[in-house]
């Protein structure tokens, strides 16, 4: 792997999110227009100052990132469209800060939205690859909660982790959305009502599953001159990574992309995990979280189980996780989740999260997990971000 150039001369701002609702007669269209809007509020910026846009969505269809260009009226000199899902946030992150240090673009404004209306997950899962439609549907399988019973099956029998580590993870993170007014979920989660809940495919049990919704989260890409001169708080991209389709050799996915080049993060971050004053992970599954704490440098995978026991991953705790309450707690509003992660992270950094702070945090790190086929997770890539100090 090469020298990653630095991101200089790049700031990400401007960290939005248009409240979730558990389901939406909207469109798509819809939910993107008031991340956008949302924006403008924010920046005082309207469609014409936009002149990058990066898109993510799984129920925009049949529209790409032109069509909605057209649709929000925007006219932008760079645009994207990232179909990765839980990996879209840190992949726009990557790309619209290339784009902004190239000059390609000046004010990129990165946005995920969905809506979940009725119908919603089931088409989306009738339609999310070509290989679930050959290799799966024909026989009877259908949807997530069988892949991810089958990959974490095999991860607790590779490594001793237990539904009572996974317990600790949900309750904790069910803790932090307490704080977070936006969340869906609104109740305490105690370790015996995660451990009693019902099973839906073992060893899948109800907490150990997102609740689909509808939303949109967005944040802006800028140069440090445009953001000071908007009057912004800024983040500054410390290193990114991003891998796909690695470690295709494994039977079944014990680990993602980031073990393969985590590394590199931390050499061109200039610290390390220990530095890091809040993790948000893509939490699809508690077992993606786990994998995530091992595969990102926080500890052996062989020693999860322990680690897992000995962090507090609550806002005041050792290691805070997932402060919005990720996914499992929040709620899980398509590509959005993928960019929820990285909103939370830039919230906490620059001091204005949706909930309580994370004291004195300057510096976050964020993961990215997505496009699940039958045994893993394709897309992965991760983000550290650093509190710009103002001189």
């Amino acid at each position: 792997m090469g020298r990653q150039k630095p991101y200089d001369g790049v700031a990400v701002c401007a960290p939005v999110t248009v409240p979730y609702v558990r389901f939406s007669e909207k469109t798509a269209h819809w939910w993107t227009g008031g991340a956008l809007k949302a924006l403008s509020r924010r920046t005082g910026l309207g469609p014409t100052d936009f002149d990058g846009f990066c898109f993510a969505s799984f129920s925009a269809g049949p529209e790409t990132v032109v069509g909605m260009v057209q649709h929000l009226g925007l006219s932008p000199r760079w645009m994207d469209h990232i179909p990765t899902g839980g990996a879209s946030g840190v992949m726009a992150l990557r790309r619209a800060a290339r784009a902004v240090q190239a000059g390609d673009a000046e004010v990129v404004a990165c946005v995920a939205a969905d809506t979940n209306q009725i119908d919603s997950f089931r088409q989306t899962l009738q339609g999310f690859s070509r290989f679930s439609q050959d290799a799966t549907y024909p026989y009877g399988f259908g949807g997530p909660n069988a892949t991810f019973a089958l990959i974490a099956d095999h991860f607790m029998q590779a490594y001793g982790v237990t539904r009572e580590d996974f317990a600790k993870l949900c309750v904790a993170q069910r803790s932090n959305a307490l704080s977070n007014p936006l969340a869906l979920m609104k109740k305490p989660l105690t370790h015996a009502q995660y451990m009693e809940a019902r099973p839906i495919a073992d060893p899948i049990h109800l907490f150990d599953c997102v609740m689909p919704c509808a939303g949109a989260e967005a944040f802006i890409v800028t140069t440090p001159e445009k953001a000071e001169e908007l009057g912004l708080s800024t983040a500054r991209v410390a290193a990114t990574i991003e891998r796909h389709n690695a470690f295709a050799e494994d039977p079944v996915q014990v680990r993602g992309g980031w073990a393969r080049d985590i590394d590199h993060l931390w050499s061109a971050s200039g610290f390390g995990p220990q530095e890091i004053d809040t993790v948000q992970v893509y939490d699809d599954y508690p077992v993606i979280v786990a994998m995530q704490l091992a595969d990102l440098g926080f500890c052996d995978k062989a020693a999860l189980s322990r680690f897992i026991a000995e962090t507090d991953f609550t806002i005041a705790g050792t290691l805070p996780l997932n402060t919005n309450g990720g996914q499992l707690s929040a709620g899980q509003a398509g590509a959005a989740g993928g960019f929820q992660n990285l909103t939370e992270g830039l919230r906490q950094i620059l001091h204005e999260p949706l909930g309580e702070q994370v004291p004195e945090a300057r510096r976050a790190l964020i993961s990215g997990f997505g496009l699940v086929n039958y045994d893993r997770g394709v897309c992965t890539g991760a983000a550290a971000l650093e509190q710009e100090v103002l001189r």
